[in-house]
C-alpha cells in the first residue's frame, strides 16, 4: 500500500472514529449497528496487519470495509434523525 493510500485510509479511519464517538452519545442507542461497527474495525485491523501478497484482494477488502463503515454510520445517523432507535 502506498504512503498516499495509507494517509487516505488513516484520514477515513480518523473521521469514522470521530463519527463512532458521536454516535455513541446519540439519542437512540443503536446496539446492533454499534456492534457491527466494532466488528468492521476489528476486520479492518486484521487486514491491515496481513501480508500484502494477496494480488490486490487485501487492499480491495480494506476499501470495501471502509465503505461499509461509512454506510453503517450513515444508517445510525439516519435512524437518529428520524427518531428511531434500535433494539
Amino acid at each position: 500500500m502506498s504512503d498516499k493510500s495509507r494517509r487516505e485510509l488513516a484520514a477515513v479511519l480518523a473521521g469514522s472514529a470521530l463519527a463512532v464517538g458521536l454516535a455513541s452519545s446519540a439519542e437512540a442507542y443503536q446496539g446492533n449497528m454499534e456492534r457491527g461497527l466494532s466488528s468492521l474495525y476489528d476486520a479492518l485491523g486484521s487486514l491491515r496487519e496481513a501480508s500484502s501478497n494477496k494480488g490486490g484482494h487485501r487492499v480491495k477488502a480494506i476499501n470495501l470495509i471502509v465503505q461499509a463503515l461509512a454506510e453503517v454510520q450513515a444508517g445510525i445517523e439516519y435512524a437518529d434523525e428520524m427518531g428511531g432507535g434500535g433494539r
